[in-house]
């Protein structure tokens, strides 16, 4: 009996493990059939589809102001009680603005040549390196140095400034260099996928020559150098950036000299010329697909007259499409916004600020509307593809 109750124990249990087995078989069978019906179903991608696979899109965006022009006044008033400068509040209302873009562009049009070289005002300026940790400190990172003051404090000055600003990681600068190799070294960047050069030129030295076989000190333009320094990363770089010291000091009109260089550097394949110089706004224009800004005037200076205390910020969207083997770049919702150095007259000048227009009063600029308008019109003057920001509130 006892044996009889064993084996049926042993069918149950045999039964038992043939049963899972069976309905392990017929789950795998049941999801092999089901994954074979949802693959017979896929539907097929049209070329459509396929082109938005193998379409890339990259944007990087790029903000721009002129002149650090740093007279006497303003170092003074950026003195600090330990002997030190600090010219960071001077740039508080530009700041949260400039710190949104990707790059952001100024021209150090005053050797930073430091307070060892002794700190010098107009006609030989000479500036301290706290001016360069100011603008580092509200985002900017590409530097123009070819101005007609970069050899105000001769050699010594340049590589004073080049010193610091070598140390300067995040900062792209150019115009002025250490030797023949750095100038002529390729140097292409890339932010969010784009990739780009920068070079910058100035046309005016002020009668002050570099020394013969260093001419690498300060970049002075010729089509020649241009040219070999484009036709170098042309190739590479999606985006070519140029920084022109040119023009005519305090016109706000385009000298034949400007449109010949912007006309030449467009045929390079340049995309964006950036103007400084003439201290004044002049007009931006498009040649072709190539930006123009002919003159950004001042960002921060002490020089006389609301002209010269007004400049430009301007902004734009760099854009990249990939698809397949083929390249695109457009320049996209250019914009501009003008600004305006304030300081207090009495007793001495100081508590320096640069302002956006959009932020001005009849307190801060008596008049301030119609000197907008004026501005205003002299900039667009040559184009209706950039948007001026109202001052309206």
């Amino acid at each position: 009996m006892e044996s009889m109750q064993k084996k049926r124990k042993i069918i149950v249990i045999i039964l038992g493990i043939i049963m899972i087995i069976l309905i392990s078989l017929l789950a795998a069978f049941l999801y092999i059939k089901n994954n074979q019906k949802t693959k017979a179903v896929e539907p097929v991608k049209t070329s459509e589809e396929e082109k938005k696979d193998t379409k890339k899109e990259m944007s990087a965006s790029l903000f721009m102001v002129g002149d650090a022009l740093i007279h006497s006044t303003i170092y003074m008033d950026a003195k600090t009680n330990d002997g030190s400068y600090d010219f960071k509040p001077m740039l508080e209302k530009i700041k949260p603005i400039a710190s949104k873009y990707d790059l952001e562009y100024y021209n150090q049009e005053t050797v930073l040549g430091g307070v060892e070289l002794g700190l010098s005002n107009y006609p030989r300026f000479n500036s301290p390196y706290e001016v360069g940790d100011a603008f580092i400190d509200s985002g900017f990172n590409l530097v123009s140095l070819a101005t007609n003051h970069t050899m105000d404090k001769g050699e010594q000055g340049v590589l004073n400034s080049l010193s610091y600003w070598s140390k300067q990681p995040s900062v792209l600068t150019a115009g002025s260099y250490t030797s023949f190799e750095d100038r002529d070294k390729k140097v292409i960047k890339e932010i969010n996928g784009i990739k780009y050069a920068f070079f910058s030129y100035t046309t005016w030295t002020n009668g002050l020559e570099t020394p013969t076989g260093k001419e690498y000190l300060n970049n002075v333009y010729s089509e020649e150098l241009a040219k070999n320094d484009i036709e170098r990363v042309k190739d590479e770089a999606d985006v070519i950036i140029v920084a022109m010291h040119w023009g005519t000091e305090y016109s706000k009109g385009i000298s034949d000299s400007q449109v010949e260089i912007a006309n030449y550097l467009s045929n390079l394949g340049v995309d964006i010329i950036i103007g400084s110089h003439p201290h004044v706004v002049e007009p931006i224009e498009f040649i072709g697909k190539t930006m123009v800004i002919y003159s950004l005037g001042n960002f921060i200076s002490d020089q006389v007259g609301v002209e010269r205390l007004t400049g430009l910020m301007v902004s734009v969207n760099i854009h990249k499409t990939v698809e397949k083997d083929n390249t695109t770049i457009s320049l996209e919702n250019p914009e501009a916004e003008l600004i305006y150095t304030y300081s207090a007259a009495y007793p001495r000048k100081r508590n320096f600020l640069v302002y956006p227009y959009s932020e001005l009063n009849d307190d801060i600029l008596k008049g301030y509307k119609e000197y907008y308008n004026t501005y205003k019109n002299v900039v667009l003057s040559k184009t209706d593809q950039v948007k001026m920001k109202d001052i309206e509130r």
